[in-house]
């Protein structure tokens, strides 16, 4: 995720400081992998530099003074665009999971067990999904399901290359 331009529309709403930004980005999308706070940090500090944010005040507190950031005309520009830009399609033409099946192919170990387990492995992190999705907000509904489509496409090409094994070994293996 470009964690830059997600700072910059989480702040187009209103001025914060470093901390409300983690707080804010790791409730709506860091529930998995929470920010660092030296990653909140850097971020704050290279969009301040190319001139994207501003400090739009500093309080004094225990410790360090507390900045708040406000979003520039820049900023906002380059939010705008970075929402109208399409993502690229990542089609993991060529992924780990490809590279054990092959691998157990040409070193004689059993690429069927290879997909057994990460079947198995699928169907349970589904299942996990799952239950977070039955018991959470919209947003976690929504970013289950876009795991759960994926994760589905992945046993779907599990499927059709278990059926595929002999071939693949005819191809791969002299």
């Amino acid at each position: 995720m470009a964690i830059g331009q997600t700072f910059l529309g989480l702040l187009e709403a209103k001025p914060r400081h470093g901390y409300d930004l983690k707080r804010a980005y790791d409730e709506r999308f860091g529930a998995d992998r929470p920010l660092h706070y030296g990653q909140v940090y850097a971020t704050l500090s290279r969009l301040l530099k190319n001139g994207l944010v501003e400090v739009d005040g500093v309080e004094p507190g225990e410790g360090p003074e507390r900045k708040r950031y406000a979003i520039t005309e820049a900023g906002i520009t380059d939010v705008a665009g970075w929402l109208a830009t399409p993502e690229k399609p990542e089609p993991y033409l060529q992924n780990t999971l490809y590279a054990k099946v092959v691998l157990a192919l040409l070193t004689g170990r059993s690429a069927a067990e290879v997909l057994d387990t990460q079947r198995a492995e699928h169907l349970r992190f589904m299942r996990d999904l799952t239950h977070r999705k039955t018991h959470g907000d919209l947003a976690d509904q929504l970013i289950c399901d876009f795991a759960l489509f994926h994760l589905e496409a992945d046993l779907r090409w599990l499927e059709l290359t278990a059926a595929r094994l002999d071939q693949l070994r005819a191809e791969v293996t002299p």
